[in-house]
């Protein structure tokens, strides 16, 4: 039995994603290195009626194939699909193996902002055309953002903490930051935490549009995110999922693991202010990361490398270069900024994971992914946003941003494992 302590340390030793930069994490990184962009026209379904028409899919995906039987898998949604095919490779790239492990200490924290939307709008188009006594028995296990975590723990049959984190946009970067937490208690050795999203949906792309908050470069899909640029127009939906596996340090090196770096602060913070607009000046994300950085006993000078939440929003982008001066102070114009929403699109629950995914890369390999079609940049978004090529440069430790719709705001920091 672990014991609580807050002297216990929390390492990535796995990471697993599938995004529409690739159907695994090392296609995925490598794709970013390169500045490619995963947009494109939506696929998924006829757009012509759509304001927005763009997206970034997850093509070639073959959920079926994560899962004990073909059958278990059609009872599921795709954003469990996701979710499990990132959770397996993440295991995968940490040689763990479950076997040899005490599963009541190996949890699951995977959450959804959305949920199993597609399998909702399918269930509701036969209760219209079809009558109630259609619906699929299944119909709710399908829909429910639990199902993540569920199904996850149910197929590598892991009986530690389990539960779902439900923030929007914020969601697992907040799974994160309370998986560590449970480790930190004692509570687990091992904790696979993330998020996963499939919402490239007429209800998807039509909610958002409804909105306007969705870019609509439909002509240049591969140019539509453009974070910190004086002509975004919006954000561009994504899917995907990322997962990372977590491990107290002392049993990753019982077991002679590769670390990536160690997770060592979380901010968690609320606007209280707006159902989608973020508080002026970007104060909640202020307090956010400044809680962050505290926790991990980190100074602004400290810090590499900032992976914006970076959306493409008129608002949010100002907002958010605003919070990092009031951080950072003389420091922000030292410090390393990019939003790799630029590439791969806006994963909104997932987002949180990938992006944490992608620092602990930056940390292990020195390199920062840039922010492609930072062609113009907006006056008042005047910071070192890493623009349009990669660099190589020292990196010691990150922050990541995800800032969610109803003012949730979260940030993890980490540092190279010493």
């Amino acid at each position: 039995m672990g014991t609580p302590s807050d002297h216990l340390r929390v390492v990535v030793t796995g990471i697993g994603a599938v995004t529409p930069l690739g159907l695994d994490f090392a296609t995925c990184w490598t794709n970013l290195l390169a500045g490619k962009s995963g947009i494109g026209k939506v696929a998924a379904f006829d757009v012509s009626a759509y304001d927005c028409k763009i997206a970034g899919e997850v093509r070639g995906f073959e959920g079926a194939r994560f899962f004990k039987s073909p059958k278990d898998a059609r009872r599921c949604d795709r954003f469990v699909q996701l979710a499990l095919a990132a959770a397996k490779q993440a295991l995968d790239d940490a040689g763990t193996d479950l076997s040899k492990e005490n599963l009541d200490r190996v949890g699951v924290m995977v959450g959804s902002g959305v949920g199993g939307l597609k399998s909702m709008e399918d269930q509701h188009e036969i209760l219209l055309k079809r009558g109630p006594s259609r619906l699929s028995p299944f119909m709710i296990p399908m829909m429910i953002s639990n199902m993540g975590s569920g199904i996850v723990s149910m197929e590598l049959g892991a009986r530690g903490p389990n539960m779902a984190v439900t923030t929007a946009c914020s969601t697992s970067a907040h799974t994160i930051g309370e998986s560590m937490h449970a480790i930190r208690r004692g509570e687990a050795d091992l904790m696979l935490a993330g998020g996963s999203e499939a919402t490239i949906c007429p209800l998807g792309i039509g909610g958002f549009s409804a909105m306007r908050a969705l870019s609509t470069r439909n002509d240049e899909p591969e140019k539509a995110s453009r974070p910190f640029d004086r002509d975004r127009d919006g954000f561009v939906m994504a899917e995907g999922a990322g997962i990372l596996l977590l491990e107290e340090l002392n049993h990753a090196r019982r077991r002679g693991a590769r670390i990536y770096c160690e997770i060592v602060g979380y901010g968690n913070t609320a606007d209280a202010y707006h159902l989608t607009a973020p508080s002026p000046e970007g104060e909640g994300a202020t307090r956010c990361m400044a809680m962050a950085l505290r926790t991990a006993g980190l100074a602004p000078a400290d810090v590499s490398y900032i992976n914006t939440h970076g959306t493409s929003t008129q608002i949010g982008d100002v907002c958010e270069t605003k919070a990092i001066k009031a951080v950072f102070g003389d420091q922000a114009r030292k410090v390393a900024v990019s939003s790799t929403k630029s590439m791969t699109g806006h994963l909104l629950g997932a987002a949180g994971a990938v992006e944490m995914a992608i620092c602990a890369k930056a940390i292990q390999e020195d390199k920062i992914p840039p922010t492609i079609n930072l062609d113009h940049p907006d006056p008042e978004c005047d910071l070192d946003y890493v623009p349009k090529v990669a660099r190589e440069c020292r990196v010691n430790a990150i922050l990541t941003n995800s800032f969610g719709f109803g003012g949730h705001n979260a940030c993890i920091a980490a540092r190279k494992f010493a």
